[in-house]
């Protein structure tokens, strides 16, 4: 065994193994280190001492220095990233998109013959470009590809066709094409490959599922598009450039018009990423259907904070398999109640539009089947999401001096500079609050949140309602009755977001959720004169990874403790901001919440969309 499954399997039976001053420190139950385990840990300890010190330094990525003392990766721990046995090569998060800059590959797939449209082939030189100078490795075509030939076969006949073509190799993360209208005969095609496909899926797949990339190699042949070169389409983003849609980034333009527009736009172009192009303007556009718009002398900017997060960080959803399920009443949950009466009550805000089914959308059943597989089985895609927060829940001491701390003991998988616990498990947190450090203990953490995909206006209590919880893993409880297996009940993108608001609020603004705290999101700003005595917001500048990610769950995190530590906890109303995607809005109070709502959407300055966003960055930079 090496050094890595020697703690996995001493971990299991209890033995507790950390380094101290550079020697190795061991706690074990009476009988359990026996001659033979002493005796492998003896043989290995040069090895045991060098992984945990690489464990614990984090080495594979610079350290921002973060101000509350916590690493990356132990706040990335504390908001889900972990499973029944703590892995201990959790991943550390990046959030500094020149290093995101450094660890991405990304091709550009050749012009077609006679492409003339000046701005996009201008804007495509400047944007290869702009990625080389912050280190992104831009790999020709021929080296990013690899020749590929497979064969299909066509249903109800004994007919085999060959196909050879080059297909990007899986680990680049992107290709960079342009949008190519379709011909007559690549629609021919096109219509043949679905019909082919349907005959395929009815007949000899019979409804079971199939990987997207053997649903894009039956159906590739046909496509016009980048997507039919790719060797893996979970692995690889297919960017597109196009001529900018003016009435897509038109402020006036109503926001559901703007999903049916942006959901035609991803599709038609078989794309997760499009950017509109004009001679004075740019945009972008991915799955979080934001409407941000940049001057072309912005590209410098736009390509480090808004394109390659993105890249780096795709949406994707948390599968099932992360949580422990379990099953609760929603009956008995009175948080679950005040979802649904906070849920009613948002219906004249408006800033929830209606959701919309995949299957409205995507016409084609080999494109419906493909976006099935990545978004984890969810048949529609709603914008926002309301939840509640219960008050966090200790056992013991919520904060103990630093002498009892120096006693406690190691938490495998976390620095033990950062994260000790005591004899009856629970966890406690070294962070630096003002100019001291406080040990306060780790609480689990438990929201009601509306189902992916719910209509988040008039939800459901026996059916709509999820219960999330994080203690030292994720935990999933759902209504009773109800089988994941039959019903389209997914826990929300947003998971990671939803638990790193509760838990950076309990360790650093507990006013803010001591009672519970209702939580909303939605795809838009608030304007800065909408704000008013003790009601604040954050995160203007932080770069734009996408909804839901790992990443956001910890800029959400950080932006709890940067309101407190600028502000203190005198917080009536708090708006963590995500640029290109919306704001997230939390208060103690939810009648206060629902008012403040009402009274921006009356008055104009709360809107869907991104027509606000500029006073927030103008205020950000005044100070």
């Amino acid at each position: 065994m090496n050094a890595s499954e020697i703690l996995a399997t001493l971990t299991q039976k209890g033995v507790q193994i950390w380094v101290e001053n550079e020697k190795l420190n061991i706690r074990s139950p009476k009988g359990v280190l026996t001659p033979d385990i002493q005796a492998e840990i003896t043989a290995r300890k040069p090895e045991i001492l060098e992984f945990l010190r690489e464990r614990n330094s984090s080495p594979t990525t610079p350290r921002i220095p973060l101000p509350q003392g916590l690493s990356l990766q132990t706040i990335g721990r504390l908001i889900g990233e972990s499973g029944d046995q703590l892995s201990l090569e959790c991943k550390e998060p990046i959030i500094d998109p020149k290093l995101m800059a450094q660890k991405l590959s990304i091709t550009f797939r050749p012009l077609p013959k006679g492409y003339k449209n000046t701005e996009i082939l201008k804007f495509r030189a400047e944007l290869e470009q702009k990625l080389q100078e912050y280190g992104v490795n831009v790999t020709p075509w021929q080296q990013a590809t690899t020749e590929f030939r497979y064969e299909i076969n066509i249903p109800l006949t004994n007919i085999k066709k060959s196909i050879k073509t080059r297909v990007v190799k899986t680990g680049v993360n992107a290709v960079i094409d342009v949008d190519r209208p379709p011909s007559v005969r690549s629609r021919a095609e096109t219509f043949t490959a679905e019909k082919l496909y349907q005959l395929y899926s009815r007949f000899i797949l019979k409804e079971r599922k199939i990987s997207v990339s053997r649903i894009a190699s039956l159906i590739g042949w046909a496509e016009n598009c980048a997507a039919k070169f790719i060797e893996d389409p979970t692995n690889t983003q297919v960017i597109v450039l196009t001529d900018l849609d003016k009435e897509f980034v038109n402020f006036q333009t109503p926001y559901q018009q703007k999903i049916k527009m942006g959901l035609n736009t991803l599709v038609r172009t078989f794309s997760e990423i499009v950017i509109g192009v004009s001679h004075s303007q740019f945009s972008i556009l991915n799955m979080n259907l934001s409407d941000s718009v940049f001057s072309r002398d912005e590209i410098d900017g736009f390509v480090l904070k808004s394109l390659i997060p993105k890249v780096y960080v795709p949406i994707l959803p948390l599968p099932l398999s992360k949580f422990k399920l379990g099953n609760y009443n929603p009956q008995s949950s009175s948080y679950a109640q005040k979802l649904v009466s906070l849920s009613t009550q948002l219906a004249d805000t408006n800033l929830f539009p209606p959701g919309s089914k995949l299957s409205e959308v995507i016409k084609r059943q080999s494109h419906r089947d493909i976006v099935n597989v990545i978004v984890n089985g969810r048949t529609g895609v709603s914008y926002g999401f309301v939840a509640y927060a219960e008050p966090p829940q200790y056992i013991g001491e919520i904060e103990i001096p630093e002498s009892e701390w120096q006693s406690l003991t190691l938490v495998t998988g976390f620095n033990s500079n950062e994260v000790r616990q005591n004899t009856i498990g629970r966890r406690y947190l070294k962070t630096k609050i003002g100019a001291e450090y406080k040990f306060k203990q780790i609480p689990d953490i438990w929201i009601c949140s509306a189902r992916s995909g719910s209509n988040k206006t008039n939800l459901q209590l026996e059916s709509d309602i999820l219960r999330i919880g994080l203690t030292d893993r994720l935990l999933l409880d759902l209504p009773q009755g109800i089988d994941p297996q039959l019903a389209d009940i997914k826990p929300s993108y947003d998971v990671y977001v939803m638990l790193a608001i509760a838990m950076s609020a309990s360790l650093y603004a507990p006013n803010l959720i001591s009672n519970g705290m209702p939580m909303i999101h939605f795809h838009g700003y608030p304007a800065v004169d909408w704000l008013q005595q003790h009601e604040y917001f954050m995160g203007v500048n932080n770069p734009s990874v996408p909804c839901g990610t790992y990443e956001s769950g910890v800029f959400n995190f950080l932006g709890i403790y940067n309101l407190v530590n600028q502000y203190g906890t005198d917080i009536k109303l708090a708006c963590l901001i995500e640029p290109d995607h919306g704001t997230n809005i939390i208060s103690p109070n939810l009648e206060y919440l629902l008012a403040r709502l009402k009274t921006g959407c009356e008055q104009s300055t709360i809107e869907l969309g991104g027509k606000h966003f500029a006073s927030l960055k103008s205020k950000i930079a005044n100070n």
